[in-house]
């Protein structure tokens, strides 16, 4: 009996390790990132994008107050830099004017809700409402449809994916977040932006935050030393022909 239980437990371990060596060899072939993004069962927001080009996103929530908004759009002008502000469309509603000219200098205008509420926490209808009242509102003010959304938070869940994926939005959010709504001070948003940064990046930043001129002046000023061109989402994403990894990290897939 002794003798049988140990070929039983000898031949469930062999079993054990066969599939374990399967699914090691698995991994490496598919990558790791991809089998655990499979696992997940839906895409996951696009972080970053993998790229040999030297550039990033930079990127601005935008939910309430005006006051930098000016001075951001004067410091981006100085350094060339394009950007992409997500708007919430309750803020929409009180800057009609801002929206305006964010737009007309150039740069891009992301969906981030109507009411900056978490979309785990609410009902599919709700989701559905939200980014459909705010696109409307945005393109009635640039003549323009967006199709980049960042949700509230940085919060998805599945519903949230599907459902922005059924109304034709990419969900974006960001690799590098460089701690501005903490108040942590210039010196250490700069650190957290220059350290972080790299080829394909999406930068977060807000805009109704203190120092903002100061951090965001010597921020620029880090990333063009660095040679970075700095570009909106829509200049930096894959639209057709990708692939999401588990991390977030976009890339241009070949077609088959």
């Amino acid at each position: 009996m002794n003798s049988a239980y140990k070929r039983t437990k000898a031949f469930v371990l062999s079993i054990v390790l066969f599939f374990g060596a399967l699914f090691i060899i698995g991994c490496f072939v598919l990558g790791i990132k991809n089998l655990c993004s499979a696992f997940q069962g839906y895409e996951t927001p696009i972080n970053r994008v993998y790229t040999k080009d030297k550039k990033v996103a930079l990127t601005f929530d935008v939910a309430w107050g005006s006051e930098n908004i000016e001075e951001i759009l004067d410091i981006l002008d100085k350094h060339n830099a394009k950007a992409t502000f997500f708007l919430v469309g309750s803020w929409v509603d009180d800057n009609e004017e801002l929206v305006k000219e964010i737009h007309n200098r150039g740069h891009e205008i992301g969906n981030h809700s109507n009411t900056h509420s978490s979309f785990p926490d609410i009902s599919n209808k709700q989701k559905i409402e939200e980014i459909i009242s705010t696109g409307n509102k945005i393109e009635d003010l640039t003549g323009e449809k967006t199709n980049l959304f960042r949700p509230p938070f940085g919060k998805v869940d599945k519903e949230t994916m599907n459902t922005c994926k059924s109304l034709g939005y990419y969900t974006i959010k960001w690799d590098v977040d460089s701690g501005d709504w903490k108040n942590i001070g210039p010196v250490h948003v700069v650190d957290r932006v220059s350290k972080n940064t790299s080829y394909g990046s999406i930068i977060l930043f807000h805009a109704n935050v203190r120092d903002v001129s100061t951090y965001l002046e010597d921020a620029l000023t880090n990333l063009e030393k660095k040679d970075y061109s700095m570009v909106t989402v829509s200049n930096l994403i894959y639209k057709n022909n990708y692939k999401i990894n588990s991390f977030g990290e976009q890339s241009f897939q070949e077609d088959d």
